[in-house]
């Protein structure tokens, strides 16, 4: 194994602490890290690893999105509270770094829900399908994030 290779993998490592800790744009590191390894190779099969990781990281990153929205429109969370989440998160993450992100997010959605319902009881269920939301777009990009490693290092050892 060359240097390249191990720089990659360490790329994509760093990649998959950026799914967990959200400071890191997980899956393009991951991308980014193959890319290191594929451009040099400059063969077939590298490029067709680049490109196959390529469709799978774009399709991970739309679905990370689309799957959770869905499934908090269709139980009633309102865009609004998600987005006073999503504003809360931002600047969570950056008052209590990483923890601040999902602490945010959940505080931001039971504001507003608070705000919109009028009581905390009916606020909670909102709050909760935006948390398992949460949950559900870090396993789909880790999962896209495996699965795409998992072709890379497939390609290692069985064409190189």
């Amino acid at each position: 194994m060359d240097g390249l290779t191990l720089l990659a993998g360490a790329i994509v490592v760093l990649g998959f602490i950026g799914i967990v800790v959200p400071f890191l744009p997980g899956l393009l590191m991951i991308l980014a890290g193959i890319a290191v390894w594929a451009v040099p190779q400059n063969d077939g099969v590298a490029w067709a690893t680049l490109v196959l990781t390529t469709v799978m990281c774009a399709a991970g990153m739309v679905l990370q999105y689309v799957i959770p929205g869905r499934r908090m429109a269709e139980r009633g969370v309102p865009g609004f509270s998600i987005f006073c989440g999503a504003v809360a998160g931002f600047f969570g993450f950056f008052l209590i770094p990483v923890a601040g992100l999902f602490l945010g997010f959940v505080a931001g959605v039971f504001g507003a829900e608070l705000l919109r319902l009028g009581d905390p009881s009916r606020a909670w269920p909102s709050t909760r399908q935006a948390l398992a939301a949460v949950g559900w777009s870090l396993l789909i990009e880790f999962a896209t994030g495996m699965v795409m490693t998992a072709t890379w290092i497939g390609v290692l050892i069985f064409a190189y």
